[in-house]
């Protein structure tokens, strides 16, 4: 006898009442999803009522239904976009072919690698912000931190669904898998080093918003122009909600910096030691918490020339970046992208296949989206009248993937010799201390309306509810 209701405890537009194997798969993995979700999902937050966005259904009605619910009963749902009738692959090798319903045998061990790759990434990034929850800076904030968490582990059902599906055996080992690895384990880590850095404050956690789900915004929609056309509309419902995460990021790491500029400006002083005395967090700190996540993030895109990323494409499997607006012939044999190595100790450009530098093709995309966000929080900076500039650093700073792993680059794109980059890496990157005097700010700030010194009250609230609303009440 079945024991979930379908069409109440998994929302779904997958027909999952009336797939019996389907069933039973998800039946056997959600209370081990669910002992996952109680062990190293958001500490101590289990009977708290908080108000969440939940999808019931792909409409604009029924995609953001909002209203208080305890956390471990949100209904976490399974959708795909609605189907484009006579989809036909628009790049590789199978170019102007129907779209593929099930997956091709020869494809069949690349597709689930890329689906367990990006299914891996969604729990490692609840478990790196489980412990943020005891110092939020606000209820808002609390809010938004838990609504990234549900969405994050939506997605992992999103991608466990599609082992479960279309994999048989192996695709039920990988989805158990997928909640045995832990973010940061000695013993059986997450598969992207990314997803096993702490995420220890909360400035860390606005940063990883903005740059590291702006890299799951590029994965997503490489991985929305997919030929396996189950995946494309999964990824392509996936987006709506990751744009929600990017702008928790943004707009947190904005508020950190208006706050800071109000002190500069009250203070008269751009003294970090002052403004620090003063409980914000001074720019040339956030210029080096940018400097670290951005580097780190734009290592997650892969190796500079990729064998692997010529085969995804060429095979249908992944596209590039908004892949239908480009008007070349979207098969890319014969042409050529530039990549960066270094020579006689100088950062020069070589021509290789572009088919064998799609990460950076990807990778560069990303980077122009990064500066975007970036400049408005310059904006911020300069409405204060403060005559300091945030910056992107170059694309070969602290680099640990590709012909850059290990190079010593300076943020402004100077290779630099071992000795100075040594004298400067605590000018460049966060220092310990630069850790410890954030960590040292991270109170809790429980109250309707109120928020801690160092960040700024956002300009409005979720969902049309005033700033000061009760967003999360506590057991």
């Amino acid at each position: 006898m079945s024991t979930i209701d379908y069409s109440d405890k998994i929302p779904n537009n997958v027909n999952l009442s009336e797939d019996r194997t389907l069933q039973r798969a998800l039946e056997q993995w959600q209370p081990n999803y669910l002992k996952w979700w109680d062990d190293m999902g958001p500490d101590g937050s289990q009977n708290f009522d908080v108000y969440l966005r939940t999808a019931v259904s792909v409409d604009p009605q029924g995609w953001a239904q909002f209203g208080h619910v305890k956390m471990p009963d949100y209904r976490w749902g399974i959708f795909l976009n609605p189907a484009e009738q006579d989809r036909k692959i628009h790049f590789g090798d199978h170019k102007g072919e129907a779209a593929w319903q099930d997956v091709p045998g020869e494809y069949r061990a690349n597709l689930r690698r890329i689906i367990v790759t990006q299914g891996d990434t969604e729990p490692a990034s609840v478990e790196q912000q489980r412990h943020l929850g005891l110092t939020a800076p606000s209820q808002y904030d609390l809010r938004n931190l838990f609504q990234v968490n549900v969405e994050e582990g939506r997605h992992l059902w999103a991608m466990v669904y599609l082992l479960h599906k279309y994999f048989g055996k192996d695709g039920r080992e990988e989805g158990e898998a997928l909640l045995e690895r832990n973010s940061g384990n000695a013993d059986n880590p997450r598969i992207l080093e990314a997803f096993n850095e702490e995420t220890p404050d909360w400035l860390s956690f606005f940063m990883f918003t903005y740059f590291t789900d702006r890299d799951g915004k590029f994965q997503l929609c490489a991985l929305a122009e997919s030929s396996f056309d189950p995946l494309a509309r999964t990824t392509k419902f996936m987006l709506t909600e990751e744009a929600h995460h990017m702008f928790v990021g943004e707009s947190g790491v904005s508020r950190v910096i208006n706050r800071t500029c109000q002190v500069m400006n009250e203070l008269k002083t751009d003294d970090p030691a002052k403004l620090r005395a003063a409980g914000v967090i001074d720019l040339p700190t956030i210029q080096r918490y940018l400097n670290f996540h951005f580097s780190v993030t734009i290592d997650l895109f892969g190796a500079d020339e990729s064998s692997n990323a010529a085969t995804f494409y060429s095979t249908g499997l992944k596209g590039r970046y908004e892949e239908g607006k480009r008007t070349d012939d979207h098969v890319l044999k014969g042409q050529f992208y530039k990549v960066l190595n270094v020579q006689n100790g100088q950062l020069v450009e070589k021509e290789v296949p572009m088919l064998n530098a799609l990460n950076e093709v990807l990778r560069d995309d990303y980077i122009k989206d990064s500066v975007g966000g970036v400049e408005r929080w310059n904006k911020v900076i300069e409405k204060a009248g403060i005559p300091f500039r945030l910056k992107v650093p170059h694309k070969a700073f602290h680099r640990n993937i590709g012909l850059l792993k290990g190079v010593k680059v300076a943020p402004d794109g100077r290779v630099v010799s071992e000795a100075e980059w040594n004298a400067n890496r605590d000018n460049w990157l966060p220092s310990e201390g630069d850790r410890a005097f954030v960590a040292s700010l991270m109170g809790r700030v429980v109250d309707p309306g109120k928020f801690a010194n160092w960040i700024a009250p956002p300009v409005m609230g979720i969902n049309r509810q005033p700033v000061d609303f009760e967003y999360v009440r506590f057991a």
